[in-house]
C-alpha cells in the first residue's frame, strides 16, 4: 500500500467580488504519496495556486472562502484545524515557495533573520544554533560565502539567489511536503534549469514530496512522476508523466503540449495555439468549461460537465469525446 501524505477530497474555494461570486476551485480531489512529485499545470487563473493555498488555509478571508471538502494530512483535516494547529503545520511539515521571492521576503529584515525566525519558532533553536543552521541552509542551496550573506537584505540578492534563499527558508524544518508555486517563472532559462536541478537534488537527499505548480509542461517533464492538468477550477486530466506526454486524452492537454517547441522532430512545424479565452466562473458551469474553445466539441459537451473517468491504468480524463476518433467515449 502506498504511504499517502496528503489526501484532498472535494475541495471548493470561492471569492466574493463586486461583480459576483467567483467559483475558483470546484470539487477537486487528489492524493500525494510519500516522496512523490506531482506537477499541477494549467494556464494562469485556472485555480492551481488557489488549490494549494486553500490546503494550507492561506486564502484571505474575506473575500475568499473554503466552501467544502477535506484535506487529510496524516489523518488530520487541515481545513478543520484551529489557527494555532495549522500554524504548527505550515513551514514545519508543509512548506511553500512562492512565485516572486522579492514580495515574499520582508524587505526590512535580513535574509538570515527571516530564516532563523523559522528555526526558532518551529524547532526551538537558540539564536546561535539557528544562525549556524541558516548558514548551512544557504550553503545547501548553492549560495557562496553563505555565512557572510546572512546579514544581507533581499534587495542585495539577485533574482536567482533570492529564489535559492526562499527554498532554503522553506527547507529549514525538513518539511515532508514542499509546494513550489511557479518558482522559476521570473527567472531566465539558465537560472530556471539550475533551480529545477537544485530542487531535484534536495528532494532526493531529504526524501520529501513535492507539488510543483506551473503553466509550463516542459519544466516538469523531467521532474514529476505524475501530472494533473487543471482548467476552469476543475481537474480535467491526471496521468503519469510518460503516459500524459505520450498519450494526452483531453483536448486542452493536447493544446498545451502542442504549444511546446519540440527538438526531437526533424520536420519543422508551427506552434499550435488554443483559440478563445478562459472561462469567467461567476457560476458553476453545467457544461464542460472547455467546450467554447474545443475543436472536438459535441452536443453532450454543452449539456453536461464530465467527471474524471479512468481510461487506462492511473490515467483519468474528464472529457466526453475521444480525440483520437472524434467520437463520444
Amino acid at each position: 500500500m502506498p504511504d499517502i501524505l496528503l489526501d484532498v477530497q472535494g475541495l471548493e474555494t470561492q471569492f466574493k467580488t463586486p461583480d459576483g461570486l467567483v467559483h475558483a476551485v470546484n470539487g477537486v480531489s487528489f492524493i500525494l504519496e510519500s516522496k512523490e512529485t506531482i506537477g499541477l499545470v494549467g494556464e494562469s487563473g485556472c485555480g492551481k495556486t488557489v488549490t494549494m493555498l486553500s490546503v494550507l488555509r492561506l486564502i484571505p478571508s474575506p473575500p475568499g472562502k473554503i466552501a467544502g471538502g477535506s484535506a487529510l494530512f496524516h489523518g488530520q483535516d487541515l481545513l478543520k484545524m484551529s489557527n494555532e494547529e495549522i500554524r504548527n503545520v505550515r513551514g514545519a511539515q508543509i512548506s511553500i515557495v512562492f512565485q516572486d521571492p522579492m514580495t515574499s521576503f520582508n524587505s526590512v529584515l535580513t535574509i538570515g533573520r527571516q530564516i532563523t525566525e523559522t528555526l526558532e519558532t518551529h524547532l526551538g533553536m537558540s539564536p546561535s544554533q539557528s544562525k549556524q543552521r541558516a548558514a548551512e541552509l544557504l550553503d545547501l542551496v548553492g549560495i557562496p560565502e553563505a555565512k557572510d550573506r546572512l546579514n544581507d537584505y533581499p534587495h542585495q540578492f539577485s533574482g536567482g539567489m533570492r529564489q535559492r534563499a526562499m527554498i532554503a527558508m522553506a527547507l529549514a524544518c525538513n518539511p515532508q511536503i514542499l509546494i513550489a508555486d511557479e518558482p522559476t517563472t521570473a527567472l531566465d532559462v539558465t537560472i530556471q534549469a539550475q533551480i529545477v536541478e537544485l530542487v531535484k537534488r534536495i528532494r532526493d537527499e531529504l526524501g520529501m514530496a513535492i507539488v510543483w505548480i506551473t503553466h509550463d509542461l516542459g519544466i516538469i517533464a523531467g521532474l514529476a512522476q505524475r501530472v494533473i492538468v487543471m482548467y476552469g477550477g476543475y481537474f480535467i486530466e491526471e496521468a503519469p508523466v510518460k503516459e500524459l506526454y505520450g498519450n494526452p486524452q483531453h483536448p486542452y492537454t493536447i493544446g498545451l503540449l502542442g504549444s511546446l517547441p519540440r527538438m526531437d522532430r526533424k520536420q519543422r512545424r508551427q506552434l499550435a495555439s488554443i483559440e478563445g479565452l478562459p472561462p469567467i466562473l461567476f457560476e458553476k458551469p453545467t457544461y464542460c468549461p472547455f467546450a467554447p474553445r474545443c475543436k472536438y466539441v459535441i452536443e453532450h459537451c454543452r449539456g453536461e460537465n464530465p467527471l474524471l473517468q479512468v481510461i487506462a491504468p492511473d490515467h483519468r480524463v474528464a472529457c466526453w469525446v475521444n480525440p483520437g476518433t472524434g467520437r463520444e467515449r
